[in-house]
């Protein structure tokens, strides 16, 4: 029997998939740090909004430098959107890193870094969740590429890059995905191997 076409907005199919995702990488996040995430997700799917043009800005390195020459409201807006555009590549794009002059790990330091700080200046109503992001950034990343993959918007990755991606970020879900395919993680190796 075929299911009716249910009409669904962004924001409910996003909540759907980063619940779901949030249960299968046993990752705890509180309610406003979820519906941080969905909204990010919306924001980078809409044309009408500003946050998909801003991965097409400059290096995050810049942007981190700009930042910080900055203060207030501007300062904190700047690494919110570091922070945002560096979860979102991380989780969205990371095979797409794979032999670019930066890799996944860069964005990850960029993302913890800019949300940390956000974390320690900020007493707004975000201060938890941008703490809650810096200290498990890794884990969000997880659930973003698994929304990712479950919205088949980007292509099976390898076994060596998932590998390789592991090394770099120590992720949970890419060392459970390598266990599944028969590939023992081995973090003895380091990352003195990558090119």
């Amino acid at each position: 029997m075929d299911r009716p076409f249910v009409e669904q907005s962004a924001a409910e199919y996003f909540k759907e998939l980063v619940e779901a995702a949030l249960v299968r990488q046993r990752i705890e996040a509180g309610d406003l740090t979820a519906f941080y995430l969905v909204n990010l997700l919306c924001g980078f799917v809409r044309a009408d909004r500003g946050d998909a043009a801003a991965l097409d800005a400059e290096p995050l390195a810049l942007r981190l430098g700009q930042a910080l020459e900055r203060g207030g409201a501007d300062q904190r807006a700047r690494l919110r959107s570091l922070g945002d555009v560096s979860l979102f590549v991380s989780g969205f794009f990371s095979d797409r890193l794979r032999r670019k002059v930066v890799d996944v790990d860069y964005y990850v330091m960029m993302g913890e870094y800019a949300y940390g700080s956000l974390s320690r200046q900020d007493a707004g109503a975000l201060t938890e969740v941008f703490g809650e992001l810096a200290r498990n950034f890794v884990g969000f990343v997880d659930v973003i590429t698994e929304v990712s993959d479950r919205s088949a918007l980007t292509s099976n990755a390898d076994l060596l890059r998932l590998y390789e991606k592991w090394l770099r970020t120590g992720s949970r879900r890419d060392g459970q995905l390598l266990a599944e395919r028969g590939i023992v993680p081995n973090a003895s190796i380091g990352t003195r191997f990558l090119q």
